[in-house]
């Protein structure tokens, strides 16, 4: 079906999903997220792709958080079950087991920002604005800001940001780790684009298993972490890529990988 809201596309194991209400900054509606979470399982049921850039139309915002027309509205039902649906997307983008690259054009504010921590890598312009300024509107995040601010940068920081609402600047951003690298902002497309030709290259079971390994060994003990890394590692020695990838090294040639 269509989207209104998002677009999405997809070329040569690469997908692009954009949120398109440049007039609105982005803003997170109902609509919004829902059509983003429909977007988002297409692609992660869809083999043909490997790497997917996420990014908001225009040159202001990836988002800029929830729509406010919509949340003046809501009670706490309403509340919890935007929360909800929120917690449902980022869990889906986080997980998807392909790598999702934030293109991040200006403000990621509020659910903007927790969007772009839910993704793999983020690359941001130098005009970019990352922050939860949920406070000043008399709430807190809902789409699972205060968990993954504080596994980013440092607790303390992370408290901070939460509880006086304070934005940070690009370069602010990048020495904390929220961000993995800023550039010119008329050079975003192109370093987004960059990032995921090389990720293209790579096996794309050796990526899942990687991010598997980040993703669920940092959430358990450091045994049980190591546990898991074991298995995945015993489990990419089981594939052609592995052997295709060590025996190009050993022969000095480029790896042709294959997906099995």
């Amino acid at each position: 079906m269509g989207f209104e809201c998002i677009t999405m596309d997809k070329k040569d194991s690469l997908a692009r999903i954009m949120i398109n209400r440049p007039d609105k900054l982005n803003a997170l509606s109902i609509k919004t997220v829902m059509e983003l979470t429909e977007a988002f399982e297409e692609i992660k049921s869809d083999d043909s792709i490997s790497v997917v850039i996420f990014g908001g139309a225009g040159d202001k915002a990836f988002a800029a958080g929830a729509d406010l027309n919509e949340l003046s509205k809501q009670g706490m039902l309403d509340g919890k079950e935007y929360s909800v649906r929120g917690h449902r997307l980022c869990n889906l983008i986080e997980n998807l087991g392909k790598p999702v690259i934030a293109s991040i054009c200006g403000f990621a504010l509020g659910g903007g920002c927790e969007l772009a921590m839910a993704c793999t890598l983020r690359i941001a312009s130098e005009k970019a604005r990352l922050g939860q300024p949920e406070v000043n509107l008399g709430t807190i995040p809902g789409f699972g800001g205060t968990q993954r601010l504080p596994r980013l940068i440092p607790r303390g920081i992370a408290m901070e940001l939460i509880l006086t609402g304070r934005v940070l600047k690009a370069d602010e951003a990048l020495v904390l780790g929220l961000v993995n690298k800023v550039v010119p902002h008329e050079e975003l497309d192109e370093a987004v684009k960059a990032l995921a030709d090389a990720l293209l290259e790579k096996p794309v079971f050796a990526l899942k298993a990687n991010m598997e390994a980040v993703l669920h060994g940092t959430e358990v003990s450091y045994e049980e972490g190591c546990r898991i890394e074991t298995n995945l590692f015993a489990m990419t020695c089981g594939t052609e890529d592995m052997k295709e990838g060590t025996a190009a090294f050993l022969e000095k040639r480029k790896a042709e990988f294959t997906g099995r």
